[in-house]
């Protein structure tokens, strides 16, 4: 028994270390991210502006009316009226991306990503080892569902990658926020590797815990997406309506995708991901229903999880009534995703409750 324990021990520090390895590892692929930016070439950028300076010229040619009168028929000049009702109304081309399409700013691109992959296999190997340290699922307490939740957002954004989707100026806010979330899991949220309380001793913990942290990793990545929307949604209107951004601010958003293809983007992975949302709830449930003999008790973590539910539900509602496409839209799905965060936080720290396992 002593030596078992002494090998979990073992275990538990080599977690420890591919953890901090993946972390060193993270670091160089967001300064090589932010070289990719910074040395991307800005002589790409102008399209935008272009295509809607074309269409505005477009909406303001003259349509000839005849309108008959007693002098004869006279041929009057209107203004075509061009309305955008949604995001997608304009025929906006994609930037180039954070290189820019030079070659050099493509080079640190690509070693951004190579860095990125190396990082999440070292991750990776730190929450199975950590795994088998404790021989049960590496998700018992927030330290444990910080770092498989990283290394599941990470995942999937190298599966977009390697499914040839234009995904890569998710990036540098991924790398940055993986170093965030780890540096909060491995000074505030660390727990020393132990076995569960009983409630979490069941297999459901493999069913419940792993859809919850596959749904949030990939409405993470809907997040960005959205947010990054608004951001170039505003610049797209503010070419449109003849202003000149600045310099710095043209630079970046210029070479994100438009607007119609981030929001195109942010709703396909929420809407494919909301049913797994679903499902998770359910799962939950039945799981309560064995652990304490109630399948919905109004627990914190129970509301929070259907208040987030019925967010994306709004959202995805919002997507299919034409008065809240766009940034109305996109509002909810970004409140949506902050009542998942609080659900992910706040309620495991700062809230009493039957789901409180944070182990801080």
């Amino acid at each position: 028994m002593i030596l078992a324990a002494e090998t979990n021990e073992s275990l538990a520090q080599m977690s420890n270390t591919l953890v901090y390895s993946s972390m060193a590892v993270y670091t160089l692929a967001f300064l090589a991210h932010i070289a990719e930016w910074v040395f991307g070439s800005r002589s790409k950028v102008g399209r935008t502006a272009a295509a809607l300076t074309e269409q505005k010229q477009a909406a303001a040619a003259a349509v000839s009316v005849q309108v008959k009168g007693a002098g004869g028929t006279t041929v009057l000049d209107r203004p075509k009226v061009v309305t955008r009702a949604a995001a997608g109304a304009r025929d906006v081309p994609d930037g180039p991306g954070a290189a820019g399409g030079t070659v050099k700013g493509d080079l640190y691109g690509r070693i951004a990503v190579s860095l990125t992959v190396l990082a999440f296999a070292l991750e990776a190997a730190g929450v199975v080892v950590r795994a088998i340290s404790v021989q049960r699922a590496p998700w018992g307490n927030m330290y444990e569902f910080s770092t498989t939740f990283s290394t599941v957002a990470v995942g999937v954004y190298l599966a977009f990658l390697l499914a040839g989707k234009n995904v890569r100026w998710i990036g540098l806010p991924l790398v940055t926020t993986v170093l965030l979330d780890l540096g909060v899991a491995t000074t505030l949220l660390y727990t020393e590797s132990d076995q569960l309380v009983p409630a979490l001793d069941s297999y459901w913990l493999w069913i419940h815990v792993s859809t919850a942290i596959f749904c949030g990793a990939v409405l993470y990545l809907g997040a960005v997406a959205t947010l990054l929307y608004l951001f170039r949604d505003s610049y797209e209107n503010k070419l449109a309506n003849g202003g000149t951004p600045s310099g710095f601010a043209r630079s970046v958003l210029e070479r994100l995708p438009a607007a119609a293809t981030l929001d195109k983007f942010a709703y396909r992975v929420n809407a494919a991901i909301f049913p797994l949302w679903t499902f998770t709830i359910i799962a939950g449930a039945i799981w309560a229903g064995d652990a304490w003999g109630r399948y919905w008790g109004w627990d914190a973590k129970e509301v929070w999880s259907f208040i987030t539910w019925v967010g994306y539900a709004a959202y995805l509602h919002a997507r299919a009534t034409a008065g809240w496409k766009g940034r109305k839209a996109a509002y909810i799905a970004l409140i949506a995703f902050g009542c998942f965060l609080f659900n992910y936080y706040g309620v495991n720290i700062f809230v009493s409750s039957k789901h409180s396992y944070a182990g801080v």
